[in-house]
């Protein structure tokens, strides 16, 4: 049904029991009604069985019960329901009303009776029926519903009109503690870090349908804090006036379970990340180390080797003339400052001697000297720190310059360490092209794998066109 199309209600059930005029039938049905007709009362609660009704016009029975006594009898029937009764009495007769009213009818019309005061008579016990069924439908609801069903007017104040004794189970609060209370409301139920978030829900219900549907945290009586689901619709009056009805139900528990279920995810999420980062740590010292060998081979091996022919030349010469000796010991002089120069900067690499000798600030004085572009310390702690978090802070500067000299097209780099709440924070920024991506080479991805080693974070933020930040947080602890 589309929103343009008009609700239709059912057509309103009339039973006339007893001797009532003829031309009721066609007043009733030119109404709107559907008027079925039993003139005797066991004809009347058959017809219940066939077809409930919504309104129940009673007359004396022909021959049989009168009016209050056949009021008594169907009243007594629970195939009535929540029908309304409307008895037809004589004027004269006003003792035989108040006897029909006391055996449980709900109106009476006095004979004699026009059209129009049948059919008022008629629609006003239709509402009242509704009403009495609407009632029943909600104190069932109230009673069965799992939750807190509430009325909540929000012109008076967040005033609460209506509350399920579930509101007690929920909150630990009494019902009779909200109703007409100033004070206590469902609103300062609400835990003041969701309060603005309700606030906010229930404004964008005034601006769109009405409806709106929202978890959030309670503070209970007992200071527990606990999360519900809040269903509801606003309701607007007239003179501005302005209702919530709705429902609140209990899911902490269930936000346990998705809690829990969550951190299980992230805890497996984790654990392959945790696989995958040793896979890459295995992979980068492979390299490493085959990086290593073929340096120790095609530099300071190779030296060395020709230093050995050299020295067994200068040997021969020197039992031959001495004299011719000297040239081989100079040059043998200097590859041997040369082979001991390269193994100084192979070793750096692996580990800097300076960093364990003098610590973290001279360390990466040093790397910023080296570096191809100015670079800036604007902090670095003076005191001495873990020998993980040094080294571990040393290569994350190390690497993030070196990623700054070959793809940033910088200018100026600047290089901050220090200690905040517990931890090492590393930050080394540059005034480049941004647009680093830590997944799409291995050097952040293995700087990563090296910082998660360390039980640190490591971020980078890269906006195109606004350089970039590398930021990483070691614990110290």
């Amino acid at each position: 049904m589309t929103t343009s199309e008009p609700v239709r209600r059912r057509r309103s059930s009339v039973l006339l029991v007893g001797a009532i005029e003829p031309e009721v039938h066609p007043w009733l049905r030119s109404a709107g009604h559907l008027p079925r007709g039993a003139r005797r009362l066991e004809d009347a609660l058959a017809a219940l069985d066939e077809e409930a009704a919504d309104l129940v016009v009673v007359d004396r029975e022909p021959g049989g019960l009168d009016a209050p006594a056949a009021c008594r009898k169907l009243r007594a029937d629970p195939r009535l329901g929540d029908a309304w009764l409307l008895v037809i009495t004589v004027a004269a007769r006003g003792r035989a009303a108040d006897a029909a009213l006391d055996a449980g009818a709900d109106d009476y019309l006095q004979r004699p009776f026009s059209r129009a005061e049948l059919i008022v008579r008629a629609r006003a016990g239709l509402r009242a029926a509704r009403n009495r069924s609407d009632d029943a439908l909600l104190r069932a609801l109230m009673v069965n519903v799992p939750g807190a069903i509430y009325r909540s007017a929000w012109h008076a104040g967040h005033a609460l009109e209506l509350i399920s004794d579930e509101i007690e189970r929920i909150s630990g609060y009494p019902a009779g503690n909200f109703l007409a209370s100033q004070k206590r409301t469902l609103l300062s139920l609400v835990h003041r870090d969701d309060r603005a978030l309700v606030l906010e829900a229930i404004d964008r219900a005034r601006e769109g349908f009405g409806s709106f549907s929202l978890e959030y945290r309670i503070v209970c009586a007992d200071g527990e804090v606990r999360w519900v689901l809040d269903r509801g619709q606003l309701v607007p009056g007239p003179g501005g006036r302005l209702w919530l009805d709705g429902a609140l139900f209990d899911i902490t528990e269930r936000r346990a379970a998705q809690e829990a279920l969550l951190r299980r995810k992230i805890e497996a999420a984790r654990t392959e990340e945790l696989r995958a980062s040793r896979a890459r740590i295995v992979e980068a010292a492979d390299a490493a180390r085959r990086k290593i060998e073929r340096d120790l081979h095609d530099g300071a091996q190779q030296r060395l080797v020709s230093l050995a022919l050299d020295v067994r030349v200068a040997r021969g010469r020197i039992a031959k003339d001495p004299s011719q000796a000297l040239p081989f010991l100079d040059r043998m002089g200097r590859e041997l400052q040369d082979a001991s120069g390269e193994l100084r900067e192979l070793a750096r690499g692996i580990h800097p001697a300076v960093l364990t000798e003098r610590g973290l600030a001279p360390a990466v004085a040093a790397l910023a000297s080296r570096a191809p572009l100015p670079v800036e310390i604007v902090e670095v702690p003076d005191e001495r720190l873990s020998s993980r978090a040094e080294t571990t802070a040393y290569f994350t500067v190390a690497e993030a310059l070196t990623n700054v000299a070959k793809y940033a097209q910088a200018t100026h780099a600047t290089v901050r360490l220090g200690c905040e709440d517990g931890a090492l924070v590393v930050e080394v920024q540059d005034d480049g092209v941004g647009g680093a991506d830590p997944g799409a080479g291995s050097g952040l991805s293995g700087l990563a794998d090296r910082v998660g080693a360390a039980d640190g974070e490591l971020s980078v933020v890269s906006p195109a066109g606004e350089g970039t930040l590398v930021r990483a947080v070691l614990p110290l602890a």
